[in-house]
């Protein structure tokens, strides 16, 4: 399945959910609770199949992942010790380019995953061109010396306020260090993780 490329703003609507995680999708007005379309406003209870499935979807795409790579990280996850909702959040936040995206270089992640594959992006002083290649904490990111004066870029860290503190960014050096793995709480609190270790648990 290749990765959705449409509105995000519809694929918000549907879910109620910020899929750019900045509610922008419902800043015109009052957050509708309908999905979009002419049978939009229909309500219908879901299974329990529907719900997880409807959790992970909205994950997906706030992430922008093809549902093979979704997987795949849930299966590394699920091999590792802990919480395997939780770890399945920290290795989709250590992605490189979610990691450009929660430092401020670009507004949404598809924006940072573009920094990323066109290699404007440098770790630890070498370039990446992979966006899902997964940090470690200590790394540095960095901006590549011929992109510090383009607009999106200097808009986007105009626009930032401030970042999670797992990660940490100079504005004036073009660079950042992934500080530590992310702490559950400091995540998406709509997002239940617990359904999507459900939803892939009842496929094996």
């Amino acid at each position: 399945m290749s990765r959705y490329t449409g509105s995000k703003f519809k694929k918000s609507r549907r879910y109620g959910f910020s899929i750019l995680e900045n509610d922008k999708e419902f800043s015109k007005g009052k957050k509708r609770a309908y999905a979009p379309g002419q049978h939009g406003q229909r309500r219908t209870k879901l299974s329990n199949y529907g719900v997880q499935l409807q959790e992970k979807q909205k994950v997906r795409y706030m992430y922008g992942l093809t549902e093979r790579q979704f997987r795949n990280t849930y299966t590394k996850a699920k091999k590792m010790k802990g919480i395997t909702g939780t770890n399945f959040l920290i290795m989709l936040e250590s992605r490189l380019d979610n990691l450009v995206f929660r430092m401020g270089l670009a507004q949404t992640r598809n924006g940072a995953r573009q920094l990323v594959n066109h290699a404007h992006i440098l770790v630890n002083g070498k370039k990446v061109d992979i966006p899902s290649y997964i940090c470690k904490p200590g790394d540095g990111i960095s901006l590549k010396e011929s992109m510090q004066k383009n607009p999106k870029v200097l808009e986007s860290l105009q626009a930032q306020i401030n970042t999670l503190e797992f990660v940490k960014f100079d504005k004036a050096k073009f660079s950042g260090t992934y500080v530590r793995f992310p702490e559950r709480e400091e995540l998406n609190a709509n997002i239940n993780d617990a359904l999507i270790v459900e939803w892939y648990n009842r496929l094996v």
